[in-house]
């Protein structure tokens, strides 16, 4: 095994090894999506094409799918990772006490939250606002964080969900997003790509490469929130709330979906594209650690070891990335 972190020759885009930075860690990965037709609001219920059997099964099939996204990072990112999966309707401070978690992650969702049963939602609001927990929240829970603190959940064009429930306009596939706040922790390494055969757009500063998929935003920065990302589209992309009592990171993109591109050599879910999010969600389990007074179980530099060395596929292959949107 060569010791440098960083492998390629002149067939193959450069990649970086993974080097799993902490020895153990406990996890609560909470799923944001329906689990029941008892969770639909009175609203869902007069939706014309509502059907509660339908509806539970194609979010328990997207749950299936994002929930094995993230546990896939947080057990190839922590050697010995302790993980416990729940429902959006089982967080609570009792869990909390119970199995102390390190840091709790929250999926991404489907449906819009007027749909949801009200008392999900209020529930949540009350656990997000007292919990001393780091939490990181992707995209739907990104934006159930932000509606807890006084931000409003709209379509990027600007309409209240209700008003648009279907033909929105929505951000898909890898896009740029702007980093606007460098000196966050939650962007160590970011720039600190190799100059072998990397995509051209790294040679812009302070831009992130990542996977969205959403028709919806916040409306505004949550209270007690900083701005860390803008993007095109959306504006909150990526917020921040660092307090003696609290850290909360909330990204509207999909920072899980690395490693699933890790199994697969489709030019476009190539691994040099979703490298930045693997950095932050790798970042964001760090610094849980080190706000926890955890630093400890952090692994050394001596004794880090790669989880995997795999070819990628040739920069012909992986074609055009594309050139990133102007306006930041």
């Amino acid at each position: 095994m060569e010791s440098s972190p960083v492998r390629y020759s002149n067939l193959y885009c450069a990649f970086e090894l993974i080097l799993p930075r902490i020895q153990t860690m406990r996890v609560i990965l909470v799923d944001n999506l329906v689990a029941d037709e008892t969770q639909y609001s009175d609203v869902a219920r007069r939706e014309p094409d509502f059907h509660a059997g339908k509806w539970v099964r194609l979010e328990r099939m997207i749950a299936g799918m994002a929930m094995g996204n993230i546990e896939s990072n947080v057990r190839k990112l922590i050697r010995q990772p302790d993980v416990r999966v729940v429902h959006l309707s089982q967080l609570n401070h009792e869990l909390v006490r119970e199995f102390d978690p390190d840091a709790i992650v929250l999926s991404g969702t489907l449906r819009d939250f007027d749909l949801y049963a009200p008392e999900l939602i209020d529930e949540f609001n009350r656990f997000i606002k007292t919990t001393n927990v780091p939490v990181l929240a992707i995209c739907g829970g990104h934006q159930l964080v932000g509606q807890a603190f006084g931000a409003q959940i709209v379509t990027l064009d600007d309409k209240q969900p209700y008003e648009k429930r279907s033909g929105r306009l929505i951000e898909y596939q890898y896009r740029f997003v702007k980093i606007t706040d460098p000196f966050d922790p939650i962007f160590a390494g970011i720039e600190e790509r190799p100059d072998a055969r990397w995509q051209k757009y790294t040679k812009r500063k302070h831009l992130l490469r990542i996977w969205q998929n959403h028709g919806l935003q916040l409306d505004r920065l949550p209270d007690g929130f900083t701005q860390l990302a803008r993007g095109y589209l959306s504006e909150y992309q990526m917020i921040g709330r660092r307090t003696t009592e609290q850290l909360i990171y909330g990204v509207q993109f999909h920072i899980e979906k690395s490693f699933q591109d890790w199994q697969t050599d489709k030019y476009w879910d190539h691994r040099n594209e979703s490298r930045d999010g693997r950095l932050l969600f790798d970042n964001f389990l760090v610094e849980a650690l080190r706000f926890r007074g955890k630093g400890a179980q952090l692994v050394s530099d001596k004794d880090a070891k790669p989880i995997a060395v795999e070819k990628v596929q040739t920069a012909k292959a992986s074609g055009s990335t594309g050139t990133p949107a102007t306006g930041f």
